[in-house]
């Protein structure tokens, strides 16, 4: 049978006309009107190659032919295109489109050339910031500003930031010698660079970041003149400067190295098989599985977006390209608004935790702790599938409450025949988690996944041309065999067959658009990184605080002289903290400020490391459930067309249940893969196993006791036991676990009982 995809994907314009507003940063899905959204579109899609570039560690100056380097090819490529224009000009035809295309990737050529086998870091990082604060700032200008004055100052602010990247560009030698010594250029450098962004992030996301790295940066100033044990020895405005704005401890720190790297890399590659029709895909599967099921659309909600986690680590990206369908779904078919958007909120937010891509915080947390990503995958696993479940179940307990039963037959699609019908599209994820678990880097994995998905693109755009079914057979045959050379040839092979494919789509029907779509890609990409990236860069303050004053351990020391007393209290603070922090900035700054103030008392208190971050990571997703601040409800808010904070609680009612798995990884770590001491092998195993049952059971009496219902209404004493019950599971005390078990048991077992009784009885 021939292999024949058929890749959707619509031309999309540089301005749609639609004002899709992003919940994350506040501004629409376009990049704006007329040339000035053209220039940024532009701007947007050399950004992505830039990123690509660096990423790769492509060695653009090393020769492939006898005086043929990639670098003077493309240098030829746009020196030819320079020419073109030109002629164009001279012959009075537009070129103005063409110049905005040619400009910024001529930059990102003249920077990536500067330096023979490979970018620096330190440029990687600081060029990224620099293009985030562009494209903020064109962003803020094409779409919010209200007159000539303020569309000029946000293309001026966005300039700027971008001009202090060039600037770590052109003076990157100098910097190195002269490290720890600012000049009077240096020093403006400097505070520009942290002006700049404090003012793009307080007008992209919101003041809350800012004041929070604001009151670090405060304290690195004024914090002398505080009593003790708060005070330090003082630092002056140079010395804060140099350590915040230079070097590799404050915007460059390493939460901004990882944006860089591969979080930016991981954004292109969900966006690209969300164009390849992956969100059909995953849609249709949880619409024919579960979509008959007793109430089931909220079933397909916690399912889909499941499935989209594993390639979007966005939960509020989940919550708008999932929630379109699902939330509507939802009340069509009884759900009340609030609890639909709730639904879709909670499971959203688990795809931050869902492998293999996770969200951005996984990516940070393998690079502060110095773990392989794959063991933070591992940790993962378990309590993902358990926070699903969680959520699963609550949405099964409510349905059955409120009498709500599955969708017709009729009309579901069938889940196999559409994995049948598209199951090329998983490819890539397969090969990612394969390699990651194979010990390759995610910076790699991410770039193999990244090209596959785009060979499987373009290719699927020529082979829709191919009428032959033989021919068409023996396309995708030898295409695949091409691709998987990579694992013994390199992944030089897979761009070379990218760049043949490129060719080849000229030539074929449907080909350009194809391209076209790709395009639109790469600057989509360079847009869904921006909060990202910039709550990255500015929370670099936060950890050059850390490092500058040492503030990180007198809180450390208070959690840790808590925890001596009881472990369970310091857990408790650590918990409110993250969602203390949460109620007003996004995960990625909330995991990156907790971690470094608990996460080392955690550890001296005992707690495996990965675990101890785990805890403070599933927390920080959890505060965007939470009032008042929840962004993945304010996000489904419009979509559900209900209040927010109506949304907000009814998913921490949902969510509840799932509040119980980093306690009980705490205390054991099984639970999450963790080794512990005196077991190993098949009492490891089993020891997990009973993890794993124990939780399930806990999270199953909580939601229980959270809807109030199982086989029918739970009586008011019922949910009380059921809670108690958990609660005895979830502590770690002696007996406590027997005690659980028996409550829990005595409670099912009398439920059941009681509800099958004749009504007069059970009154």
């Amino acid at each position: 049978m021939a292999i024949e995809p058929q890749v959707n994907i619509e031309r999309q314009e540089t301005s749609p006309p639609a004002a899709v507003v992003d919940p994350e940063h506040g501004l629409p899905e376009g990049f704006g009107p007329g040339r000035s959204g053209q220039l940024l579109f532009w701007i947007a899609v050399a950004f992505s190659v830039f990123q690509i570039i660096t990423a790769f560690g492509l060695p653009l100056d090393r020769a492939f032919l006898p005086g043929v380097t990639l670098i003077r090819v493309v240098g030829a490529i746009l020196t030819l295109w320079a020419v073109k224009i030109v002629w164009d000009r001279l012959q009075g035809r537009p070129v103005m489109g063409a110049l905005f295309a040619l400009v910024p990737l001529a930059i990102v050529y003249i920077v990536v050339s500067h330096f023979s086998g490979g970018v620096p870091s330190q440029i990687v990082r600081t060029m990224h910031v620099g293009f985030l604060c562009l494209v903020a700032g064109a962003m803020l200008a094409n779409h919010r500003a209200t007159s000539r004055a303020g569309w000029l100052i946000g293309w001026g602010l966005g300039l700027a930031g971008f001009l202090v990247g060039l600037y770590h560009w052109a003076f990157y030698f100098d910097l190195v010698n002269r490290a720890g010594e600012l000049t009077p250029a240096d020093f403006v450098v400097g505070i520009a660079a942290l002006v700049i962004l404090f003012v793009l992030v307080w007008r992209v996301m919101g003041p809350a970041l800012p004041i929070v790295s604001g009151l670090f940066l405060a304290y690195c100033l004024f914090g002398q003149y505080l009593p003790a044990p708060f005070d330090h020895r003082g630092y002056d405005v140079e010395q804060v400067i140099e350590h915040m704005s230079f070097g590799t401890e404050g915007l460059y720190a390493v939460p901004t190295a990882v944006s860089a790297t591969y979080i930016f890399l991981f954004i292109l590659f969900g966006a690209f098989l969300e164009r390849a029709g992956m969100i059909q895909l995953f849609t249709d599967i949880a619409m024919g599985a579960f979509g008959g099921a007793r109430g089931g659309p909220a079933k397909v909600a916690v399912f889909a977006s499941a499935l989209m986690g594993t390639i979007s680590g966005s939960g509020v990206a989940n919550v708008v390209s999932t929630g379109q369908f699902t939330i509507p779904l939802m009340k069509r078919f009884g759900y009340k608004a609030a609890f639909a958007g709730g639904v879709e909120a909670t499971a959203s937010m688990g795809g931050q935790i869902m492998p293999p891509v996770m969200g951005a915080v996984a990516f940070i947390m393998a690079e502060t702790i110095g773990v392989p990503y794959a063991d933070i995958v591992q940790a993962a696993v378990i309590p993902a599938i358990l926070y699903f479940a969680s959520a699963f179940w609550a949405v099964h307990l409510e349905a059955g409450k409120r009498g709500l039963v599955g969708m017709p037959k009729s009309e579901l699609p069938n889940a196999l025949a559409s994995f049948r019908a598209k199951w090329f599209l998983v490819l890539p994820l397969a090969v990612l988690v394969y390699l990651l678990f194979a010990g390759y880097t995610p910076l790699y994995s991410g770039s193999v996944g990244l090209a596959l998905t785009v060979v499987l693109i373009l290719g699927g755009a020529i082979a829709a041309g191919l009428t032959h079914h033989v021919i068409r057979l023996v396309f995708w045959v030898g295409l695949g065999l091409l691709a998987a050379s990579f694992l013994i040839v390199g992944i030089f092979v897979i761009l070379a067959l990218v760049t043949v494919l490129v060719i080849a789509s000229l030539f074929v029907r449907g080909g350009p658009d194809t391209l076209i779509a790709c395009r639109a890609a790469l600057a989509d990409g360079a847009r869904q990184a921006l909060p990202v990236g910039l709550a990255c860069a500015v929370v670099g303050i936060v950890i050059g605080t850390m490092t500058l004053t040492g503030v990180g351990t007198i809180f450390g020391n208070w959690v840790v002289s808590i925890g001596k007393g009881s472990l369970i209290l310091s857990l408790i603070l650590t918990m409110f903290v993250s969602l203390f922090l949460g109620m007003g900035i996004p995960t990625i700054p909330n995991y990156i400020i907790t971690s470094s103030l608990a996460a080392p008392a955690l550890l001296e208190l005992g707690v495996p490391l990965i675990v101890g971050h785990m805890f403070v990571f599933y927390f920080g997703i959890m505060a965007d459930l939470t009032p008042p601040v929840a962004l993945a409800a304010f996000a489904a808010a419009p979509i559900a067309r209900e209040n927010g904070f109506k949304i907000g609680f009814q998913a921490i009612r949902i969510a509840l249940p799932g509040f119980v798995i980093p306690y009980m990884a705490v205390y054991d770590p099984a639970l999450m893969l963790q080794p512990e001491p005196g077991l190993d092998g098949l009492s490891y195993w089993l020891a997990a196993a009973y993890m794993v049952f124990k939780t399930s059971l806990a999270i199953g009496l909580w939601g229980m006791a959270s809807i109030g219902y199982l086989n029918a209404p739970m009586l008011v004493w019922e949910r009380v036991l059921a809670a108690a019950a958990a609660a005895f599971l979830f502590l770690a005390l002696p007996i406590t676990d027997e005690i659980g078990f028996a409550l829990g048991i005595f409670t099912i077992g009398f439920h059941i009982w009681r509800c099958r009784q004749p009504t007069a009885a059970r009154i």
